[in-house]
């Protein structure tokens, strides 16, 4: 085209306008029109040539305001060197003083900058020619001193409060970046359309209604941004689900927006209340709250009656293919594809009535999906009563169909779904185009996956059938009511999924990740306790009180400004069986006959007299004398200890599955449950804990000094309370 204009031989910065053109331009209609304006010579430079795909892509409809476009791409406007050496002149008086002052540290970009948002069609290298001269006018040449590196200045840092340093996993390795999630989802970090510009979309379906349908929505929303997390409510969710509603909610909140939390129920044979009040728990849990709580159900009406005009416009038809003959990749085409409209609306009409048995009818809609699949199903008949609308239907829409629609219903302009949903992109598109109806955009993120555990549902089912876990908040589960359970706190899983990032990739993680993230708000939240799993009784012969001392112990030893517990040290007290040795290794540096510790906080050092044992010569008591810890010799280590303490059951986890990837038959040819950790779960039933703790309710936290991260099981009872063990204190070297 351009050169049966300019004839065979195209000069060098026409060809690569015309590169760019066919590169850049996503709709291929406009090619024509804008090779015409290259080959006139009427688009000249690579500045005009983005303005001009920047205007195509927001003007889709046709005709183009061919007036307006050229104004907006500055066709016909000549710049003359005379005006680029005004502009240039204005912008170098303004800055003159800097300029004498710096010199040729000054920035010239700056200058270059002005004096292009002075002449916006200028060519960015004559203006850049020009500065160039008139600086070296003013200036004159560099001297050695210009030619000097200046020392960079160390910039000023931002306290925690403002901006704390997130990890981000890049394949698996752990590096640091300061970018908040809240931050990778603001504004135009993701490259997403704003509110009202959906057309902008690559692969986007414009209607010659798209443009009216997009200015109701506005006046609808007021260019707010809307987003959901739409759960099935048939299970519980897990660490997966966490990435999805920190995505959905957080990007809301990061651009001023709003979130629906809305249950896709259109399944009512496996939803149980249970999940529903779960899943908002969940929600709310890690810190974010619905703008409104909806249901697919809601909208049942309405969807009906789109259905019925869906085969009014022959884009939808009753089948009678059984579901059998309709799996895989390439079922036979449906020989009732075009059977007439008013047969289908009479047989959809006996689907509702219950005149066909389940998986004797189902209605289809006409469209070739992205992954092959031919005509997907909109609706199918269930007799089964819907926990919100009772027996009012026995036909019930699939999500191919409801989740574009209830979309649509509620002016969502982000649909944020995982990248197994990109083969329903386009089905998405249709079916809205296909009714007319607002169409918003979905887009797809990578879901997040975690080694060394399963989080379908039917297989945690199957674990919790078999005895393997006790129920779906079993804290060896990653489940977000086990991990709640266990310990971790929200914000360490808002912070695991800030550092997996905002990826379009599947990321797939190891657990110690996690951990990780648990121990760094765990160390800043929970306040410490002293605890002893394996008790060895511990007398004192010269206690130096009639009756029990009271010790202070800060609740935070690196800021005792968060305040102290009492914790009371009597003449008996316990250790840990671990911290005594009758005899001391090279190396060892705790209690041993002739080798004194001091007690954590307690301000003594106790030294062995005499050690009891029972008939079998196993250790049972220790008898020690104590001396205050400013008269006696430094000792090697210092211990903790419990007195006068509660009894208490703890609880300790290690992974479930033995092998990364339990599920993987390569990896495991048994299968999953042929995977189970044996020691897994370990139970200690008579541990002892400082009373502290006493007043600790179901999910508070503590570290145990030395033994790691525990948190009140809601198991426990009056008299004996249950901790569960979250994280130990340092992450274990064989599990990295």
């Amino acid at each position: 085209q351009a050169r049966s204009a300019l004839g065979p031989a195209l000069d060098k910065a026409t060809g690569t306008l015309l590169y760019n053109t066919a590169a850049r331009l996503k709709d291929p209609k406009h090619l024509a029109f804008l090779v015409g304006y290259i080959a006139r010579r009427e688009i000249l430079t690579d500045l005009q040539l983005s303005a001009a795909l920047e205007y195509v892509r927001s003007h889709p409809l046709e005709p183009l305001d061919v007036a307006d476009f050229e104004r907006s791409c500055g066709v016909g406007v000549c710049i003359t060197p005379e005006q680029i050496e005004e502009a240039v002149e204005a912008v170098i008086s303004k800055h003159r003083a800097e300029l004498l002052a710096e010199r040729y540290h000054f920035n010239m970009g700056l200058l270059m900058g002005e004096a292009r948002n002075r002449l916006q069609w200028a060519d960015g290298k004559t203006i850049k020619n020009e500065v160039d001269l008139q600086v070296l006018h003013l200036l004159g040449p560099k001297t050695e001193a210009d030619l000097e590196k200046r020392p960079k200045v160390a910039k000023a840092r931002l306290a925690p409060a403002e901006k704390q340093k997130v990890a981000v996993v890049e394949n698996g390795d752990m590096g640091t970046e300061t970018q908040s999630l809240l931050e990778q989802l603001r504004g135009e970090a993701l490259k997403f359309h704003k509110p009202g510009e959906n057309y902008k979309t690559e692969g986007y379906v414009v209607t010659p209604n798209t443009m009216a349908l997009l200015k109701q929505h506005l006046a609808i929303t007021g260019g707010q941004v809307r987003t959901r997390f739409p759960p099935e409510p048939n299970g519980i969710l897990h660490i997966g689900h966490a990435k999805a509603i920190n995505f959905n909610f957080g990007y809301a909140k990061a651009n001023g927006g709003v979130c629906f939390l809305r249950y896709d129920d259109t399944n009512p044979e496996k939803e149980e209340e249970k999940y529903f009040t779960a899943i908002r728990e969940m929600v709310e849990w890690l810190g974010y709250q619905p703008y409104a709580v909806t249901h697919a159900s809601d909208y049942f009406d309405q969807l009906y009656t789109w259905a019925l005009e869906l085969i009014r416009r022959g884009q939808a038809y009753v089948c009678h293919q059984k579901v059998e003959e309709i799996k895989g990749h390439n079922p036979p085409p449906s020989p009732w594809r075009d059977r007439p409209v008013e047969e289908s609306l009479l047989l959809f009409e006996d689907m509702r009535k219950g005149k066909f048995g389940e998986g004797e009818a189902t209605l289809r809609m006409k469209l070739v999906m992205e992954d092959g699949k031919m005509d997907p199903v909109a609706y199918r008949v269930k007799f089964t009563p819907h926990h919100r609308t009772g027996d009012k239907w026995c036909i019930y829409p699939t999500y191919d169909y409801t989740h574009c629609l209830c979309d649509s219903i509620e002016h969502i302009t982000h649909s944020l779904c995982t990248k197994e949903f990109q083969a329903r992109r386009s089905s998405y598109f249709w079916l809205c185009n296909a009714l007319d109806v607002y169409c918003p955009v979905q887009w797809e993120y990578g879901r997040l996956n975690l080694l060394y555990t399963v989080v379908s549902k039917r297989k945690i089912i199957r674990l919790v059938e078999t005895g393997a876990v006790r129920d779906w908040d079993d804290p060896r589960l990653f489940t977000l009511t086990a991990l709640r359970r266990r310990g971790f706190p929200p914000e360490a899983i808002n912070n695991f999924c800030a550092r997996v990032g905002v990826t379009v990739a599947q990321a797939t993680m190891e657990p110690h990740l996690l951990e990780a993230c648990a121990r760094e708000v765990l160390n800043e939240q929970a306040p410490r306790a002293m605890a002893v799993l394996e008790p060895l009784k511990v007398t004192i012969t010269n206690f130096p009180a009639p009756k029990e001392l009271e010790v202070l112990v800060p609740n935070f030893p690196a800021d005792e400004s968060r305040g102290f517990h009492k914790v009371p040290f009597h003449q008996t007290i316990y250790i840990e069986e671990t911290d005594f040795r009758e005899e001391a290794d090279k190396g060892y540096k705790r209690l041993a006959p002739g080798q004194p510790v001091g007690l954590r906080h307690a301000g003594y050092v106790i030294t062995v007299q005499n050690v009891i044992k029972d008939v079998s010569g196993r250790v049972i008591e220790l008898e020690v004398t104590c001396t205050k810890s400013d008269v006696a010799e430094k000792p090697k280590a210092f211990i903790h200890w419990v007195s006068v303490p509660l009894a208490c059951e703890v609880r300790l986890y290690e992974r479930l599955f033995l092998h990364k990837n339990p599920e993987d038959p390569s990896e495991v040819p048994g299968g999953f449950l042929s995977d189970l950790n044996p020691d897994s779960l370990r139970v200690v039933h008579n541990a002892l804990v400082d009373s502290s703790v006493h007043s600790a309710r179901p999910f508070d936290k503590f570290q145990f000094e030395r033994l790691g991260y525990f948190s009140v099981d809601p198991d426990s009872e009056e008299g004996k309370m249950v901790f569960n063990r979250t994280v130990t204190l340092k992450e274990d070297p064989g599990k990295a």
